[in-house]
């Protein structure tokens, strides 16, 4: 077996050795390994394919020089003993006859290097044989598919995204590790100078490539697009942008490190696209039919627990936040009665019940879960109507939501799998400055001078806060700084959907007006913030439910 990285590897030209090539297909858990062989700043992708490479134990491989990172790769599996056979193949960038020329040259040379090597013989039959059995691969559904489009999306996020839209469509990966087609090869031609045209001619091709023709990316039945992109990989945001800006189709954009560390967030955006969609509207549970209609809306979060009871009349009769702690089955229930206490009901006058938040599929009560991004929007248009983009910033995530005249979701975007920027960041450095967050919301408008925090990772950030504290930095100085390190990277996540004026902010650091101000200087429009805005995502939980009954 011999094993590659990248789709224009020569498995066709192994074939007449009568070798399997397999592409690598990583999703560690970590980069303990990677972290011993290589420098920390290298391409997570190098990372991954690493661990790969030493949890399965590869010994043969064919490395293509698309980029840097992958030559760096290659520089380290050179002086790793354990390693056999590892190739180096030079990939032009352009399919002209001169690249295609020396494309040959190559495939050709490598031909020899492995004969060499392996001491077996090629064997034009068997590469024949190899052509007519994959003459068609690449099996494109007639209708309602979702693609994979983007950088090395692989087996795990296609079988996530089938998991969580419950199989309701075929997902097609015509991403840079996606199935590759040909052109057919007649055997009156030369095969090496036919064999180099063909894969630099892919379909789809590798967006390190110079062409990427949009006549080549065949997107017809297709209902939406699921873009990943691997941190830091530039050269896939720019498609993204592009395919953003074409509109053709709703585009989710998700960025991995390759480790899978992120589970929950990936959960929700799919979900919350597949809401989007129209596939994953699950019918709300209704719990009793008779009598007056009242409904809850609990958004069950990282930091808290938010309750909202509302009746027939969509007006709220009770509303509770509480802190989210130990279990979220016991947590609920609690919040659940004192809200109800409020409005002098019990669990059982409940016509129907919606959770939503990071916790909303752990509730033991008879309820329907629903994502918090679909919630946002209808609790903010609840709210006001005028309102287009949300912008949410939690416990632990960001968001961005754009929504219609009806409070229904348009476009999204989430931040990554890290808390730099939500609520916990600001704890953490409110625990440094020996504040609680409302005493840092009120010093935070107290500033004088500028100060700049560099880092936005929470560690490095509460190093750099005790840092200034100790070169007696004004402590609304620091808290300014931070205020608006936070503007800055939720401002990035609101350019990057088509917002519309009519902004609303939501989530708990909405209580800091320090922050609502530093946005509002980015975005240059003013934001709203409601009395209720930390129950935004309880409110639209309670709103679908009452949908659904009327």
């Amino acid at each position: 077996m011999i094993y590659t990285t990248c789709r224009y590897a020569p498995i066709e030209l192994f074939a007449g050795f009568g070798i399997e090539v397999e592409r690598l297909d990583p999703n560690p858990s970590n980069f303990n390994c990677a972290g011993l062989n290589t420098h920390a700043n290298i391409c997570s992708y190098v990372k991954a394919v690493l661990e790969e490479i030493h949890k399965v134990q590869v010994r043969e491989i064919i490395i293509t020089d698309c980029c840097d990172s992958s030559r760096r790769l290659y520089d380290i599996l050179l002086h790793q003993k354990e390693m056999q056979f590892v190739y180096l193949l030079p990939l032009p960038h352009r399919h002209r006859e001169e690249d295609v020329f020396l494309f040959q040259k190559e495939l050709l040379k490598l031909k020899d290097a492995y004969q060499k090597y392996s001491k077996l013989k090629f064997s034009m039959e068997k590469v024949y044989a190899f052509l007519d059995r994959h003459k068609d691969p690449y099996h494109f559904v007639s209708k309602n598919y979702i693609e994979l489009k983007g950088a090395h999306c692989g087996n795990y996020l296609k079988e996530q995204v089938s998991k969580y839209l419950d199989n309701k469509v075929d997902i097609v990966d015509g991403s840079c590790s996606g199935t590759r087609v040909l052109v057919p090869y007649d055997r009156g031609q030369d095969f090496f100078s036919w064999y180099a045209r063909a894969l630099l001619s892919l379909s789809n091709p590798c967006y390190r490539m110079y062409d990427q023709s949009e006549e080549k990316t065949n997107l017809k039945n297709c209902i939406g697009v699921i873009y990943q992109t691997v941190k830091f990989c530039d050269y896939y945001s720019f498609e993204f942008m592009k395919l953003t800006k074409k509109g053709e189709l709703p585009i989710l954009k998700i960025e991995t490190d390759k480790t899978l560390t992120s589970t929950g967030q990936l959960k929700t955006r799919i979900e919350a696209f597949a809401e989007e969609l129209g596939l994953n509207n699950e019918a709300i549970k209704i719990r009793k039919k008779d009598g007056p209609i009242y409904t809850a809306g609990i958004d069950i979060g990282s930091s808290s627990t938010d309750v909202v009871v509302m009746n027939a009349s969509r007006k709220i009769i009770g509303r509770i936040i509480v802190p989210t702690i130990g279990g979220a089955s016991v947590n609920v229930k609690k919040a659940l009665r004192e809200a109800l206490s409020q409005a002098w009901l019990k669990e059982d006058d409940l016509s129907a019940i919606v959770t939503t938040g990071y916790g909303r599929d752990h509730s033991t009560l008879n309820s329907t879960s629903v994502t918090e991004i679909t919630c946002h929007a209808k609790g903010a248009h609840y709210l006001d109507s005028s309102i287009r983009t949300v912008i949410d910033i939690g416990g632990q995530d960001s968001k961005v939501i754009k929504i219609d005249e009806n409070g229904n979701v348009v476009n999204f975007m989430m931040n990554d799998k890290c808390a730099a920027g939500t609520g916990r960041f600001l704890e953490m450095q409110a625990r440094a400055l020996g504040l609680n967050l409302d005493q840092m919301s009120r010093k935070g408008l107290e500033w004088s001078n500028i100060v700049k925090v560099s880092s936005m990772c929470s560690v490095f950030a509460e190093s750099e806060v005790v840092s200034l504290v100790a070169s007696n930095v004004a402590i609304p100085d620091i808290i300014h700084g931070l205020n608006e390190a936070i503007a800055e990277k939720t401002y990035s996540l609101v350019s990057h959907i088509n917002h519309e004026p009519g902004y609303m902010m939501t989530g708990g650091v909405a209580r800091n007006d320090g922050v609502v101000l530093e946005l509002e200087k980015k975005i240059g429009k003013k934001i709203k913030v409601s009395n209720d805005s930390q129950l935004c995502g309880a409110i639209g939980a309670a709103l679908l439910a009452l949908e659904e009954l009327s």
